[in-house]
């Protein structure tokens, strides 16, 4: 499960704890589809998306509007595969450890 963002940063490590939260949920996700025997129309931006967030990762604090975004693209494309939506979950909350979205008025 995710670790609390209030935990800190890593012993050893100068990685944001949310950084690390997103890239292990990311990671973990990405197995889970690449082990999913099923094919399915969307399969192909599930994993672009996924490996564009993972990209993100590695350069530090991404753009906040370009994960929500990769976000959705994921969970459109993943959304109807329950034995995805727990990896899906911890992706989402991963996410959101980078701040709320702006409220509409």
């Amino acid at each position: 499960m995710l670790r609390s963002v209030g935990q800190g940063r890593l012993t050893g490590s100068d990685e944001d704890p949310r950084v690390t939260e997103l890239r292990t949920a990311v990671s973990r996700l990405r197995r889970e589809l690449a082990g999913l025997p099923a094919e399915f129309p969307d399969r192909g931006i599930a994993e672009e998306e996924l490996a564009s967030l993972d990209a993100m990762m590695v350069s530090g604090a991404p753009e906040v509007p370009r994960l929500r975004r990769s976000l959705l693209l994921v969970a459109g494309a993943v959304g109807s595969v329950s034995a995805l939506a727990p990896g899906l979950q911890d992706v989402r909350v991963a996410v959101d450890l980078f701040g709320e979205p702006p409220r509409r008025t």
